[in-house]
């Protein structure tokens, strides 16, 4: 029964130091995996500082382009309204001396007409603001 008892004994043993280097290996295997866990973190947390960092850029760019772009389509809405303002007064000028040069004109083919219809206006108007007192 000693035998059984030894080989019992030395079973037991075995078990022990398998169970105990088992146990180390696990833990080591734990160790390292929370060491590569601790740098895939640190990793993370840098790549996240850069797509933070990136994105920050493009919307500051976008801003930038977007004020440029508001900015050149305003100077050339102002820039055409310049123009059709400028070519609406020629116009107009264009407009206002061509019927100053017919009513001269007018004036110097009858003048007998211009002077009845100008006493005309002058007792219209002087009649107008007789009629408001």
């Amino acid at each position: 029964m000693t035998d059984l008892a030894t080989k019992a004994s030395n079973v037991k043993d075995n078990l022990s130091d398998e169970l105990n280097k088992g146990t180390s290996r696990v833990a080591n295997s734990a160790n390292d995996a929370s060491a590569d866990l601790t740098r895939d973190m640190a990793k993370l947390k840098d790549d996240m500082a850069s797509i933070q960092q990136t994105l920050s850029k493009l919307v500051s760019n976008a801003g930038s382009e977007a004020y440029r772009t508001a900015q050149n389509i305003g100077s050339n809405v102002a820039e055409e309204v310049s123009g059709l303002a400028s070519q609406a007064a020629s116009t107009a000028t264009a407009q206002v001396k061509t019927f100053a040069a017919e009513l001269e004109n007018t004036a110097r083919r009858n003048p007998l007409g211009t002077v009845c219809g100008t006493l005309f206006v002058g007792i219209v108007i002087g009649m107008l603001s007789r009629g408001r007192n």
